[in-house]
């Protein structure tokens, strides 16, 4: 324990890279780990019904395990995307009559930031840190994985009892989009390597994105009323994944306009289990939520050896829509000189 309350451990150094460093934060019960690698939740942990305490979110053993770009190795566990979460369809934009070319990560489209720059790969600097706040930021320079503009990030994570809070705020120096999200793998029944398909979830959210094979939105926003995506009363996962099997993204890998306003913090899902009891309520102030049920999971080796099967998690993503760089009648994703990006989440979590 450092003299500030910080709880700092070594995390290993990855391949050509710098040290990392794991942060554990608590309150009440609550446990969140967090990296300074990519600002990465690496572990989150809450007691179930019967008040033993455990993991609930999909993590790695050490800094190397982020870092890696083998495949399959690490799908963003736990990782602060940007500067663009989701897809681009054709890797490039135009923003203010300049193209621009990004890393096409996804061929022919780009995906969650690229390989090179992207923030969750990227070491973030500590700007304040005690036993239950940590704050990290990160300077991405003009040009880096093909996007304008200088950004300056922070990422703030913070415990109370009962709850995990995550603020995301952004500067730039250019008009540079924008559209960042936390990629929690989730699995409240713990770590151990068990599917999520019993899971419930519901999402208050009244429309979804058609998208075509390559997960690229069409630009339809139809109602989610009679379709697998209407989760407003809650829905049992393994029906949701049944619903799709025929579904390009092998279960749900979609986006959903959320009700009430964005930048309002409101209640925009509630995920259960009823095995452990556990739930989690998840707030927002994004206008969507981008569902994974896992779909592409079976061969990531987590802590302890444990190989996490498909399904083996669900990824609440608050965020803009994918594609939105061209689609003009969505919420923009430009953030320009003088603006301040922000994104607020935060968790609550119980059990009973």
């Amino acid at each position: 324990m450092s003299a500030d309350g910080a709880d700092r451990t070594p995390f290993g150094t990855p391949p050509g890279g710098t040290p990392a460093t794991l942060f554990t934060l608590v309150a009440d019960g609550v446990v969140a780990r967090v990296t300074d690698l990519g600002a990465t939740l690496v572990a989150l942990e809450t007691p179930d019904r019967t008040g033993r305490s455990g993991g609930i979110v999909l993590g790695l053993e050490d800094a190397a395990g982020y870092a890696s770009r083998e495949p399959g190795a690490n799908p963003f566990l736990g990782a602060t995307v940007g500067r663009v979460a989701n897809r681009t369809a054709g890797a490039a934009f135009e923003l203010d009559g300049v193209r621009y070319e990004l890393d096409a990560n996804e061929p022919p489209n780009h995906l969650h930031g690229g390989r090179v720059g992207s923030f969750e790969r990227e070491p973030w600097d500590v700007v304040e840190a005690s036993g239950d706040r940590l704050v990290l930021r990160l300077t991405s320079p003009d040009g880096t994985g093909g996007y304008p503009g200088r950004v300056t990030v922070t990422a703030e994570y913070a415990v109370a009892p009962g709850e995990l809070a995550i603020t995301y705020r952004a500067t730039t120096d250019r008009p540079t989009p924008v559209n960042m999200t936390q990629h929690a793998y989730l699995n409240l029944a713990g770590e151990a390597g068990s599917a999520v398909l019993d899971h419930e979830l519901t999402v208050a959210a009244d429309r979804w994105t058609p998208v075509a094979a390559d997960l690229i939105p069409t630009g339809a926003t139809p109602d989610v009323a009679g379709t697998p995506f209407d989760l407003r009363t809650g829905r049992r996962l393994g029906d949701v994944v049944a619903d799709l099997a025929d579904d390009p993204a092998g279960g749900m890998d979609h986006n959903l306009w959320l009700e009430g306003t964005a930048g309002d913090v409101r209640e925009v899902a509630v995920l259960r289990d009823p095995v452990s009891g556990r739930w989690l309520r998840l707030d927002s102030d994004q206008p969507c939520l981008q569902v994974y049920t896992g779909n592409r999971l079976g061969r990531t080796v987590g802590r302890g050896g444990v190989t996490f099967p498909r399904h083996g998690a669900v990824c609440l993503e608050p965020q803009h829509a994918p594609d939105s760089l061209h689609r003009p009648g969505w919420p923009s994703i430009v953030l320009r000189p003088g603006e301040e990006y922000l994104h607020r989440l935060r968790c609550r979590l119980g059990a009973g």
